[in-house]
């Protein structure tokens, strides 16, 4: 009897740690490999700036700083799509200067404000959501991550200073801050833009970003940028990448995400079918024994009271 209740209980923790295993190898991919809706990242990233001074005519330059905050809007997203709010300033880097200042500060460089949408699995932008503001500029391409399970090959990426998505062409695989990465680069060359309001011009680009593949999380961004007047005067130089600190912060944010993502898409679907499937066996075995055992005793009880009735 006591090999019996053992071989159920046995059965039912098989059959518990195989329901385990099927789940985290069917159900949990989907709902590990989608972005949260509790994003706020705050990322700094330095580097130099030549900016025009008016009264001289020649670029003067400085250190500068980038401070920039992409936060999910959860209330206006949905289960597949989030919605971002996402804020960026670049200030000169002089005086002690704080992570932004006020449009009448002369160290301003540059501060914008962007609000989109994207899938949550793919980070594709969705240009069309219903939970965006009606004055919010329809973006294409990916913005602001890569997807799940990113690939080698071209993606497009949105650029708000032109306005529309460039291609992103893959170029080789390489480990930073001791992360595996795919490394992409963008450019864009003497595209029209408008410099100051009513004042035209052009741009050039040139972006290299480090993805980690299995989260599409950006390790490091470099970006080397320039503006120019119509007739061809330098108004802004613009060299800026990740600082060392934020590198470091996210190099160790992927290496948490990729061993959670491990334990439980791997790990944790492996000891559920191993040992379901030992339990089960185990289970079946005990449970044929127990029923043989039980059989087998039965009929010398019969023998001894039929001789006792003669």
């Amino acid at each position: 009897m006591k090999r019996k209740v053992f071989g159920l209980i046995l059965l039912g923790l098989g059959a518990f740690m195989l329901v385990v295993g099927v789940m985290t190898t069917v159900w949990a991919p989907g709902q590990l490999k989608k972005l949260p809706l509790d994003v706020n990242t705050t990322t700094h990233l330095d580097g130099v700036v030549k900016k025009l001074d008016p009264a001289t005519g020649e670029l003067v330059e400085n250190p500068v700083k980038v401070q920039s905050i992409s936060k999910v809007d959860s209330d206006a997203s949905d289960d597949s799509t989030a919605v971002w709010v996402s804020t960026a300033c670049v200030v000169i880097d002089i005086d002690d200067a704080p992570d932004c200042v006020d449009g009448d500060d002369p160290r301003l460089v540059s501060a914008t404000t962007d609000v989109f949408a994207t899938d949550r699995v793919t980070a594709e932008a969705v240009p069309d959501f219903k939970g965006l503001p009606d004055d919010a500029v329809p973006h294409e391409g990916l913005v602001n991550k890569w997807p799940f399970d990113t690939q080698k090959k071209d993606y497009t990426y949105w650029d708000g200073t032109v306005g529309e998505a460039l291609p992103a062409i893959y170029d080789r695989e390489e480990s930073f801050q001791g992360v595996d990465c795919y490394v992409y680069k963008i450019a864009i060359a003497d595209a029209p833009i408008e410099i100051a309001e009513g004042i035209n011009g052009t741009y050039d680009q040139q972006i290299e970003i480090w993805v980690e593949p299995i989260t599409g999380a950006i390790q490091q961004q470099k970006q080397d940028q320039q503006r120019y007047l119509d007739d061809g005067t330098p108004v802004l130089d613009l060299k800026v990448g990740f600082t060392e600190e934020q590198q470091k912060t996210f190099a160790d944010d992927a290496k948490t995400n990729l061993s959670g993502l491990r334990l439980l898409l791997f790990w944790v679907p492996l000891i559920g079918f191993i040992v379901g499937g030992l339990c089960v066996v185990a289970a079946i075995l005990i449970l044929l024994s127990a029923r043989r055992g039980g059989g087998g005793g039965s009929a010398p009880a019969k023998h001894e009271l039929a001789g006792a009735a003669n």
